[in-house]
């Protein structure tokens, strides 16, 4: 005997949702680990990010939806503290080393310099730079050993080969060198370079450690515990309480140059308008801005219901869609950045007044976002609708936030096996003691003028400023995978056939036509032109079309094209 199977059905919310897994919070999620890990392992990258959220703190922050700034700034600041201290106390040694070896350590300046600045060069003279900088390290080296050997006693056998070497000059360069010296001063110099190769491999230790434990998967979710946040001082502290405030905000205060600063690249915006035509067979209601944007949403929300037959298995990514409103303002006429609206019923005043005005600066929207990939592959939607002038115009601006970017991914990974590899530690550390000198200058060097900006700048006190840059965009990877770009385009035309169903929905039950909406959306979907009259007119479609008018001539024959 048969018996029907009746799937389980997905637990419900009340409002229809289907209840899954538990969403995790911004400041936990996968994309701010990883900007967080991206702060220690790029330099230019950190320095974007204190110098937009830290330095220029009248700045409004930028919309930092999926992610916590807040938590990225602070380790920012970290990992600049402890670089600024290793580098002072490895530039320490080789001053001291310098100083007792008789100047030996001195001439690791050179070449030092040159193996530090090799991966700032151009690409065509960076090979160049880099060898040169080996081969004067290695004479350098060998001009250390011969000087600790004795080098310039008659009675050592690296005496007898520089007068075997004839008039070879880099014998005599290299006699030279050990001849400035005493060979105890060679050999703190050679303990100055082992001590400064154990402070090169601590900093790549504690590099490891904190990418492999503090931000580990584990562990990273406990902001509570995070030391990147307890170790800041007093500006800190009041940045951190104020980005918090401003980047989840529904209000978002912007930049007239960069209104949709944060939300990543624009994909395939659209303005559509239709006259509003009365249906003959219809009874006409009010239609305005809220009566469509309320008919829309519920179609918006409806994507987040799996199939009957799906089970409760669904992981679809539309489960997790997010739709909410939000209401654009532009920073200027502020005085300072406390100023901005950000208070309890402020919003709801704003958005009130907004949804219906039209207005040029302040802009309501409805905005659609979905977050794939944990948090990684962001796409948005904004839909405004306007009616004016018996007219409905329809504007639907897409934008796709990449991907981070493929080194700060594979930091677990990568230091995982620094730490794993014994061997490669103690080669990895050995090698880069020569360059450890220049890395150390050029540190420092980085970080006077930023001191200098930060006591002189004014930027305290400074009018407000809308969002320059994101520094979730920043960290963007330049293009997604081939199924991150199908995920793309499925969201996005999910998301615009609800709307322009929607709209379409809203303009049939208040009583007006929808045969020029339907053709336009069609056009549009289709990635045509909408052409709604032409006389006497030319048109030419295709990279190498011709145009030709033509007055009262005969219509196209029969099999033409």
């Amino acid at each position: 005997m048969s018996t029907a199977f009746v799937p389980q059905q997905q637990p419900q919310h009340p409002g229809g949702t289907p209840d899954g897994p538990p969403s995790v919070p911004p400041y936990a999620s996968e994309a701010s680990r990883l900007l967080c890990a991206g702060t220690y392992l790029d330099a230019g990258y950190r320095d974007r990010v204190i110098e937009e959220l830290y330095l220029h703190e009248q700045r409004v922050v930028a919309p930092s939806l999926g992610f916590d700034a807040a938590r990225v700034l602070a380790h920012a600041l970290r990992a600049r503290r402890l670089e600024m201290l290793w580098a002072a106390a490895i530039l320490g040694l080789w001053l001291v080393g310098a100083l007792i070896s008789g100047g030996l350590l001195a001439y690791f300046l050179v070449p030092s310099l040159l193996l530090a600045v090799a991966p700032l060069a151009p690409r065509a003279v960076a090979p160049l730079v880099r060898w040169s900088g080996r081969i004067v390290t290695v004479f350098v080296l060998y001009s250390l050993g011969a000087a600790a050997f004795g080098g310039t006693d008659g009675d050592s056998g690296y005496e007898s080969s520089y007068e075997s070497g004839g008039d070879n000059p880099l014998s005599a360069i290299a006699d030279g060198l050990a001849a400035s010296a005493e060979p105890w001063q060679a050999w703190f110099g050679i303990g100055v370079l082992v001590v400064i190769g154990l402070c090169v491999a601590g900093r790549r230790d504690q590099l490891a450690r904190v990418l492999a434990e503090e931000l580990s998967r584990d562990r990273f979710p406990d902001a509570a515990g995070d030391r990147a946040e307890q170790s800041g001082g007093q500006r800190l502290r009041r940045l951190i309480r104020r980005i918090r405030i401003e980047q989840h905000s529904p209000l978002v205060m912007y930049h007239e140059a960069r209104p949709f600063c944060g939300t990543g690249s624009p994909y395939d915006t659209w303005v559509l308008a239709v006259e509003l035509r009365p249906d003959e067979d219809a009874d006409q209601q009010p239609l305005g801005n809220r009566a469509v944007l309320d008919r829309v949403r519920p179609l918006i929300e409806q994507l987040r219901i799996p199939a009957e037959h799906a089970g409760p298995g669904v992981r679809d990514r539309l489960r997790r869609l997010e739709i909410d409103e939000c209401v654009f303002l532009p920073v200027e006429g502020l005085r300072n950045r406390e100023e901005a609206p950000y208070a309890p019923g402020d919003f709801e005043q704003h958005r009130t007044r907004a949804v219906e005005e039209g207005g040029e600066k302040r802009r309501h929207f409805l905005r659609i976002r979905v977050g794939g990939w944990e948090e990684e592959l962001v796409v948005t939607v904004f839909v405004r609708v306007h009616t004016q002038g018996r007219m409905l115009m329809l504007e639907i601006a897409p934008h796709v936030l990449l991907p981070v970017r493929a080194d700060f991914k594979d930091a677990d990974r990568a230091h995982q096996e620094f730490r794993d590899d014994r061997t490669g530690r103690i080669a990895g550390a050995a090698v880069l003691v020569p360059r450890s000198a220049g890395e150390a200058l050029i540190t420092l060097g980085r970080g006077l003028p930023f001191a200098w900006r930060l006591l002189t700048g004014g930027h305290a006190h400074a009018l407000p400023d809308g969002p320059a840059l994101s520094v979730r965009e920043l960290a963007a990877a330049p293009a997604g995978s081939t199924f991150q770009d199908m995920d793309v385009a499925r969201y996005l035309r999910s998301v615009q056939d609800r709307i322009s169903r929607g709209v379409r929905l809203a303009l049939g039950e208040a009583g007006y036509e929808t045969g020029e909406f339907v053709q336009k959306i069609v056009n549009i979907s289709s990635g045509a032109v909408h052409i709604g009259r032409a006389d006497n007119s030319s048109f030419a479609f295709g990279d190498h079309a011709r145009a030709q008018t033509t007055t009262g001539g005969p219509g196209p024959q029969k099999g033409s094209d």
